[in-house]
Formats: structure tokens, C-alpha cells, sequence
């Protein structure tokens, strides 16, 4: 799917690292208190404890965040269990879930599918721009069918954001 030439223009959510340290750190947390807790009860077992750990091992992949990397024409999504690639010059439908907690999801001419949390397109600009850019190739060769004016609302939507944020840095705001 990716061209080798393209390795050198990959460009991942920047602040994915962050979010995998607190992942690990909660789940640290939680066992080693679990732990404790349970030793200082006295009821502490080689099977409690291997319990405990479980857990922690099933909060981490709860917590842990989808990893959002893009390159030229694609866009990836990985997660503990899958991994889900779209082609972003070639997508045919765009749907945006803006209810609880929003949800982009893309599908390309290919059949492949991928949601995402679009808080990830506001806080990385680079893989804004690349969907961007493959969006625009989808709607010059005629592949999306639908989503066009969803794009176009999140599009506004981080530019309004980016700029609030460069106003709040510089004091103007």
C-alpha cells in the first residue's frame, strides 16, 4: 500500500508518546496499589496476584491510544488489536459522529474502513494537511461520493481552533 520512497514523508500524531506513558503509568499505578492493598489485607496469594496483574494488563490496552500515522495518499489507525489503512486519494464516503465522543470514519474505493478521534486532526496540523490533500485528489478524480461538506465543517472547525490557540500564545487573546 505505502511506496518505499514515501517512508521519508510519514508523519504520526506527535503527541501519541504522551498519552502511551499516561496509559502505562495509570496501569502501573493501579496494580502496584492493588497490590499493596491486597498484601496488607494478608490475603495475598500467587493467584491474586497474578489476577491483579491481569487487570492491569487489560486497563493498559483499554487506555492505551490508537496510534494515527499518515504518509502520502494514506492514512493508518492502530490500535492493540487491529490495524486499518485507508487510501485518502481515493475515499468514496466520509461520516462524522459528533455525539458523546466523535468519531471520523473514512472508507476508500478499496473497501477498507477506519475511525478516528478527529481531536487527533486538530492537534497534529500535518496529518490535517495530508488528509486534506488526499480529500482534494479524492474530489478531483470523482471517488467521494459523500462527506465532502463534513470535511469542509471539521476543516473550519481546526482552523478556527489553530486559530484561537496562536491568538492565546501570543497574548492578543
Amino acid at each position: 500500500m505505502r511506496r518505499s520512497d514515501d517512508r521519508w514523508a510519514r508523519t504520526g500524531d506527535r503527541h501519541w508518546p504522551a498519552g502511551a506513558r499516561l496509559a502505562a503509568s495509570c496501569t502501573t499505578l493501579f496494580g502496584a496499589l492493588s497490590l499493596l492493598v491486597d498484601w496488607d489485607a494478608g490475603s495475598l496469594s500467587l493467584m491474586r496476584a497474578l489476577l491483579w496483574l491481569a487487570l492491569s494488563a487489560a486497563l493498559f490496552t483499554v487506555l492505551l491510544p490508537a496510534r494515527v500515522t499518515t504518509g502520502t495518499g494514506w492514512l493508518e489507525v492502530r490500535g492493540p488489536w487491529h490495524r486499518r489503512t485507508v487510501r485518502t486519494d481515493a475515499l468514496t464516503a466520509v461520516w462524522l459522529y459528533d455525539d458523546v465522543s466523535s468519531c471520523l470514519v473514512l472508507r476508500d474505493v478499496y473497501g477498507h474502513r477506519l475511525e478516528l478521534d478527529p481531536r487527533v486532526l486538530t492537534t497534529n496540523p500535518l496529518i490535517w494537511h495530508n488528509l486534506d490533500t488526499g480529500v482534494r485528489r479524492s474530489v478531483e478524480r470523482g471517488t467521494l461520493l459523500r462527506g465532502e461538506d463534513v470535511l469542509e465543517r471539521l476543516g473550519r472547525r481546526i482552523d478556527e481552533e489553530t486559530v484561537g490557540a496562536v491568538l492565546r500564545a501570543s497574548g492578543l487573546r
